[in-house]
């Protein structure tokens, strides 16, 4: 049988690594065992990040929620309970953009809810 010469295929396959982790410091942008290793944890990184920042967004809608439901005179886990009881169907992303560009719709809001909250 003639022999099979693979040289193409790990050429390419070792350009293709070296193109995904170009940018890199040191020799993990150069060293192809350097370079696998850097690639495949820059994955494992960038899959759990992509939960992370769901994580990190909503907790600055709380705080950003909080921070203008205090000058109000209420706290938050109260605001978004007597929401709940109003049957006010606004999610905190809503609730937090309009705490930061459109203060006066919100504090409507935050009025209705405080009057029915003994």
């Amino acid at each position: 049988m003639p022999r099979v010469k693979r040289g193409v295929m790990h050429s390419k396959r070792r350009k293709k690594v070296l193109k995904q982790v170009k940018g890199y410091k040191w020799g993990r942008k150069k060293l192809i065992k350097l370079a696998r290793t850097a690639r495949t944890k820059a994955g494992a990184h960038a899959f759990v990040d992509r939960r992370k920042k769901k994580r990190t967004a909503r907790a600055l809608w709380q705080i950003k929620i909080g921070a203008f439901v205090k000058d109000h005179g209420l706290s938050y886990s109260k605001f978004m309970g007597a929401l709940k009881k109003e049957n006010i169907a606004v999610d905190r992303k809503i609730l937090a953009d309009l705490a930061v560009n459109n203060k006066k719709v919100l504090a409507l809001i935050v009025e209705k809810v405080k009057s029915n909250i003994k």
